[in-house]
């Protein structure tokens, strides 16, 4: 059994900088993600005046339930879609004309479920290029609230962002989602809200927010399960262990269920209190699952799918298709290019048993496919990365930390 320590996770990360930047007091934010997408929303923070200190295990932030400190600010969101969705939200809820401009791309990606709520609820919002991307301008005088209807079948950030500033406005929320994607990400959010003082209520597709306001505490990180896979991946394909301290039977986190997938295939799982362990068998077995809940995990399955005795299908994921890249269609060209035989369709892709061999892993700036066909190279000779640093978006030290994986395996 060898033991992989994990960096914190970088949606609960995201989540206790928004908080702990609208609570009144004093939030210590223990064990943050340092990594270019929470270093980025740390940044974009302290562009609107919020005070931020910090330390390498500890992020101290003095929250202002009023807004940003500033009037006027232009943030950079770089390529974090979490600070680009959530930031123009907490900027709204202020007073103020605040610029919000991204990478290439994030400019890419859809941000239009969310303006159009925000534009509903009252709030001037211009956009400088396509209507629904980046870069836009919010003119903020707060936000009164009232009722809604969301579309979040593209992203669940988009209700996430709505939830989390609700409290913030003058009479609450009241959300009513016609389609919703990663509901656990969505569970992560309440139940974060609800240590910082605010209880949000479900009725069926119905969220209801109050004008509660929050109140500052100390949060500590768990460790990142999306993250995580990589590792207890490469322990089922190499029939070896590890284990991840941290992430228990209690964990935020919905992507730790990516374990249940690993089981379905063969793999050993013990998820214990604080520590989940995951222990290969010498063999995987194919598989069909639907994974539109966890869908940060797919090419993690993907990359270790060809080694499987039988086809893996995964279904039920058109989101992937526009995260950081279209991962389905990477992974798809990735392991084309492997030799392994796959096909796709609008929200499915379907890999067939078969022996990769070696190739150059187009990684679209993508840290998943990165991290992901990482894996592959266990088992796989000759594989390489077209762009190995992409994985500083959500730890940078993936690629020491495999290594040392792996050679504590040949010792």
């Amino acid at each position: 059994m060898t033991i992989v320590d994990i960096p914190g996770s970088k949606s609960i990360t995201a989540r206790g900088l928004f908080l702990a930047a609208a609570a009144h007091g004093t939030t210590v934010l223990s064990r943050p993600l340092r990594s270019d997408d929470s270093e980025g929303f740390a940044e974009g923070l302290l562009k609107l005046g919020y005070q931020v200190s910090r330390t390498s295990g500890e992020w101290t932030i003095e929250g202002r339930p009023e807004g940003p400190a500033v009037d006027s600010a232009d943030v950079f969101c770089r390529d974090g879609a979490t600070t680009a969705r959530f930031l123009p939200a907490l900027a709204a809820a202020g007073h103020g004309t605040f610029r919000f401009d991204a990478s290439g791309q994030m400019r890419a990606r859809p941000l239009g479920p969310l303006t159009d709520a925000l534009l509903e609820l009252g709030v001037d919002l211009t956009f400088e290029g396509e209507p629904g991307h980046h870069p836009l301008v919010v003119r903020a005088d707060g936000i009164k609230g009232g009722d809604l209807t969301l579309d979040a079948g593209l992203s669940s950030q988009f209700l996430t962002a709505l939830l989390l500033v609700g409290p913030l406005t003058a009479e609450g929320l009241r959300i009513t989602v016609t389609d919703l994607v990663s509901v656990p990400y969505v569970e992560i959010t309440i139940a974060m809200m609800r240590r910082f003082g605010v209880e949000v209520v479900r009725d069926g597709d119905t969220f209801v927010v109050p004008p509660t306001p929050y109140q500052a505490c100390r949060y500590e990180i768990e460790p990142d399960a999306s993250t995580s896979s990589y590792f207890f991946a490469a322990a089922a394909l190499t029939g070896k262990s590890v284990t991840v301290p941290g992430l228990g039977e209690g964990a935020l986190q919905g992507d730790l269920a990516f374990v249940e997938v690993l089981r379905q295939m063969g793999a050993d799982v013990e998820v214990g209190p604080d520590a989940v362990t995951v222990t290969g068998t010498g063999g995987l077995r194919g598989v069909t699952v639907n994974m539109r809940d966890i869908s940060d995990t797919v090419p993690t399955l993907a990359a270790i799918a060809p080694f499987a005795d039988g086809p893996v299908r995964i279904e039920d994921v058109y989101n992937t298709r526009i995260k950081e890249c279209d991962r389905l269609a990477a992974c798809e060209e990735n392991l084309r290019a492997m030799g392994v035989p796959v096909e796709t369709g609008r929200d499915w892709i379907e890999i067939q048993p078969s022996t990769p061999t070696g190739a150059l892993v187009k990684c679209r700036r993508d840290h998943r496919i990165a991290m992901a066909f990482s894996v592959t190279g266990l088992r796989t000779p000759g594989i390489t990365l077209d762009d190995p640093g992409c994985v500083k978006k959500t730890f940078p030290g993936f690629h020491d930390a495999l290594a040392s994986l792996r050679a504590s395996w040949d010792a």
